[in-house]
């Protein structure tokens, strides 16, 4: 019996797609990397998706398991590959509001999370531009961040438990609701963020949070030489935990942001060498108390320490948001990223991790040294400030694969030279195993393809991804 036809016997043949295939499925998001795919199938439970794996085990056909294909580094190259899509397994299975968790299968849109959610006044943190389509499958497949990092912490620092289906086919049950078990290896935690190497996350137990009773939100703007990092701190010192997300942008970023959306409002009557979008949260009684004029306090501290900033010539200018319509405005410009990212072409994208203290020398040094390289060559960033993240992008003139080639290398010797990351939050797929070769430490390598070829020693699961040929 042909491949096609056994895993007909698998699933209804209703979720099985052999042909005509969408743009989806022959893309990734970026539409840098292009493929076709043997065939896509569309599970609707765990069994089933443990049958397709042992399936293409059986026959030896790769399999890349997709959720959103929001992904940047080509982490579904699915050429000649049965993909596995994991949209029918959309169930939020259970809210335990006793316990501040939620069970869902992996196939949940991350805004519909956020919406179910919502209706019972809890939230869970992580958020990003692409969550109107990101799953939770594929945010735990590549550990994704997003603007709350600073408060809450990486999708793996959400996660208590999961189910995955392995290599070989069979199913590891981790659901899990403990906060603490010593017993062994963390399989979970190796398993998240391994870009559907190791394994297919089918299921997951997430912390929820109970939703803010208030939330502030500011653009602050400064020059050049004023310290980007300084401010943080300073209301860090006032506010603690109350701070959940400072996103850096800088003015070529807002321009860009202003030329690809020509009708929205500008926030400011002129362009800012520094902006910050700063978002203050609390369900603390005792912050969102209101003052007898009928204010929040937490609003009140927010507007008293950046208007102290303003006065000791910290800050240029401040915006605090007076309303959902000036709060949106804020984050739509954050939240553009993606879109202004590939909004020209050709494009190099890198995504870095540095020292929270050496985020303005990396940003210095890089605008000097890619200079040399191909000059007035158009680049810009976004930053979650808080924890050290750099999104940096380069916009060359030609396709030239060799420049390319330079200008990730010189970017990723200069984060090497500071101590840094190669990789933050996108993950390596396939647009990052050069610089796995050249720069991740070689034991480590070693040790990550010892552990890939124990679970998956035919290499049929996500081939080509994240593991650099030795």
């Amino acid at each position: 019996m042909e491949y096609l036809d056994y895993i007909e016997t698998i699933l209804d043949r209703k979720d099985i797609l052999s042909s005509n295939f969408n743009q989806k499925f022959c893309s990734d998001w970026t539409h840098i990397y292009k493929f076709k795919p043997l065939a896509v199938a569309f599970p609707r439970n765990t069994e089933q998706v443990s049958n397709l794996v042992k399936a293409s085990k059986k026959f030896n056909i790769p399999i890349v398991p997709m959720s959103g294909n929001t992904g940047l580094v080509g982490g579904t190259f699915a050429e000649n590959s049965l993909i596995i899509s994991l949209e029918k397994m959309n169930s939020i299975i259970k809210i335990n509001k006793g316990s501040n968790l939620v069970s869902v299968e992996a196939g949940v849109i991350l805004s519909d999370l956020h919406s179910e959610l919502s209706k019972h006044n809890l939230s869970f943190p992580v958020t990003f531009g692409a969550r109107g389509s990101a799953m939770i499958g594929g945010i735990l497949s590549s550990n994704a961040g997003g603007s709350n990092v600073l408060k809450y912490g990486n999708s793996r620092d959400l996660c208590l438990g999961i189910e995955v289906v392995l290599p070989d086919g069979r199913i590891l049950n981790m659901m899990s609701e403990l906060h603490k078990d010593n017993s062994g290896l963390d399989l979970k935690n190796l398993l998240i963020g391994s870009e559907g190497t190791l394994g297919i996350i089918t299921k997951a137990i997430l912390k929820i949070f109970p939703t803010p009773k208030n939330f502030f939100t500011a653009m602050i703007c400064l020059n050049e030489n004023q310290d980007p990092l300084n401010i943080l701190r300073k209301v860090e010192n006032k506010l603690g935990k109350e701070v959940e997300a400072f996103e850096y942008m800088p003015a070529f970023y807002v321009k860009e942001f202003y030329r690809l959306f020509p009708k929205k409002v500008k926030l400011f009557d002129r362009y800012h060498d520094i902006n910050i979008l700063l978002e203050v949260a609390s369900n603390s009684d005792v912050m969102n108390d209101e003052d007898n004029s009928g204010t929040s306090i937490l609003k009140n501290h927010l507007e008293e320490i950046l208007s102290s900033f303003l006065d000791e010539n910290l800050l240029e200018d401040v915006l605090i948001a007076q309303n959902d319509s000036q709060r949106k405005s804020m984050w739509e410009i954050r939240e553009a990223a993606a879109e202004i990212t590939v909004s020209r072409k050709p494009v190099v994208i890198t995504d870095v991790s540095l020292p929270l203290d050496s985020v303005s020398n990396f940003i210095n040094l890089v605008n000097k040294k890619l200079d040399h390289v191909e000059k007035q060559a158009p680049s810009t960033f976004v930053s979650h400030l808080g924890d050290g993240n750099v999104h940096y992008w380069v916009w060359p003139k030609n396709d030239d694969k060799l420049l390319h080639d330079n200008i990730v290398e010189i970017i990723e010797g200069i984060v090497y030279d500071l101590k840094g990351s190669f990789s933050a939050e996108h993950g390596i797929g396939i647009a990052k195993l050069n610089s796995m070769k050249r720069r991740k430490d070689n034991t480590a390598v070693d040790v990550m393809l010892a552990i890939k070829n124990a679970l998956d020693p035919t290499n049929i699961m996500n081939p080509g991804k994240v593991f650099p040929k030795v």
